[in-house]
């Protein structure tokens, strides 16, 4: 929430906010002579559809690895007690924390999976001369690289926040540190000191 006020009120400050104003000046860009700079629309976008693709396969792939572990006949919902620290361990907390982890790991997969429909929708529109379809403005595919984007940060946290989680079957107390260690990291990745115009 710190992260999206700062965002929107001090855009400058965040690595989020002179990305935004870059990808604002990026289209209108491209869209200039766009006969010869097309290659390099059409590869800085696919670039970000593998990374979308990326993101997505490992998502749904976690998915999997915990549907199948919950379906096992294994018994992971009376996990090894030597490796606790801490915490609950009854059938209604495991539960709980699988079912959060799928949760997760599934709105990171539908985050990635738009993001990737964007791209490809900018992808094709882009490359289309300004003189023969008047609905393809520029504004309209900042408008649709600004969505991309959106999602496909949001499906990042997301994906960050699993993994955090993910030490949670283990205890409360590898998850906390984890979160920590993620918030910090994440803060010194997301802030841009001395950038405040």
């Amino acid at each position: 929430m710190w992260l999206w006020q700062k965002i929107l009120t001090q855009p400058y400050t965040t690595i989020f906010g002179i990305d935004m104003d870059g990808r604002r000046l990026w289209v209108p860009t491209m869209m200039k002579d766009i006969d010869k700079k097309s290659i390099v629309a059409v590869q800085a976008i696919r670039n970000m559809i593998m990374g979308s693709t990326l993101m997505a396969t490992t998502s749904i792939l976690l998915c999997a690895g915990m549907g199948s572990l919950l379906s096992s006949t294994y018994g992971v919902k009376k996990p090894i007690n030597d490796y606790f620290i801490l915490g609950a361990q009854g059938e209604f907390v495991v539960a709980l924390k699988y079912a959060s982890l799928l949760a997760i790991f599934s709105l990171s997969f539908l985050c990635h999976t738009q993001s990737i429909r964007f791209l490809n929708q900018l992808n094709i529109l882009i490359c289309i001369p300004q003189d023969v379809m008047s609905l393809v403005t520029p504004a309209y595919l900042r408008e649709i690289l600004e969505k991309a984007s959106i999602l496909y940060i949001v499906g990042n946290r997301l994906c960050c926040a699993g993994l955090s989680l993910l030490l949670w079957i283990f205890g409360p107390v590898l998850a906390f540190l984890s979160l920590v260690a993620m918030v910090a990291l994440l803060y010194n990745l997301d802030y841009v000191a001395g950038n405040d115009r």
